[in-house]
């Protein structure tokens, strides 16, 4: 599978795959390449109705030009936990388009999949406009809706800067958001039984989506609540044996491993 920048060439093949109403998938298979990579450059250049190969050629171009551009302030420390700067990029930017298709604004899209790559789930207004290249009136603006959306929260740090914040527990509370937004149309889908008549075909067809959607939410619900610990667990650490006491290696349940048959 090839790598790199996608040429030109790819660019026009993307565009006349979606006139096709072929999927991303499709197309990166015909070309050889991640769906990812298709699904991000799409996004990022109008989406599939407003894709232009031409323009997206260009709007890279520029991209490319402005980084190389770009001074570095001070030394730059190396990747942490000897990471892929550029994989870290390209995932990066992979989550960006994946908010974006689940609505979420396209700035405010690239400050959540930022926060969320970071160690510590938290950074100031300064270090995002360093690390999106944008203005602070950007990130103002999407944090503040962000915020809003119980997305994310300020705090502020020993030298009083304010730092936002991606909590664990933001994902928890998003299900059960969506859930209470489930609910919402089950409840008013019930409304209309009454208003169209019991028992007559647009009454059951109504009452039917209500008690499907009551389900829907309430599982969502019982499965955000017992799932949500798993938020705050830190995952185990490998197994190892311990050579001192001669101890065997055990198994995530605390078992010995087992072993085939001499």
């Amino acid at each position: 599978m090839p790598g790199g920048r996608l040429t030109q060439q790819e660019r026009q093949q993307i565009a006349l795959g979606l006139a096709d109403g072929l999927a991303y998938a499709e197309i990166a298979r015909r070309l050889d390449r991640p769906t990812s990579t298709v699904t991000r450059e799409v996004m990022r250049n109008g989406g599939p109705t407003a894709y232009r190969a031409d323009l997206a050629h260009r709007a890279t171009e520029r991209r490319a030009h402005r980084r190389g551009q770009a001074a570095p302030r001070g030394p730059q420390a190396p990747p942490a936990h000897g990471r892929d700067a550029e994989a870290v990029r390209a995932y990066e930017e992979t989550l960006t388009t994946v908010f974006i298709q689940q609505g979420t604004p396209k700035m405010m899209a690239r400050v959540m999949a930022c926060l969320c790559v970071s160690d510590t789930g938290s950074l100031t207004a300064a270090e995002l406009v360093r690390r999106l290249r944008v203005s602070p009136a950007s990130v103002s603006k999407a944090v503040a809706f962000l915020d809003g959306q119980g997305l994310v929260r300020r705090e502020r740090d020993a030298s009083r800067r304010e730092r936002y914040v991606i909590d664990d527990d933001v994902w928890y509370q998003s299900m059960v958001a969506s859930a209470r937004g489930t609910l919402l149309v089950a409840e008013t889908a019930r409304q209309g039984v009454a208003v169209l008549g019991s028992g007559t075909p647009a009454a059951d067809r109504l009452e039917n989506i209500a008690r499907f959607l009551d389900f829907i939410s309430e599982s969502i619900v019982r499965a955000a609540d017992q799932a949500r610990e798993v938020l705050h667990t830190a995952p185990a650490a490998p197994p190892e044996g311990d050579a001192a006491s001669g101890g065997e290696a055990t198994s995530g349940s605390g078992r010995p491993p087992r072993t085939g048959r001499p």
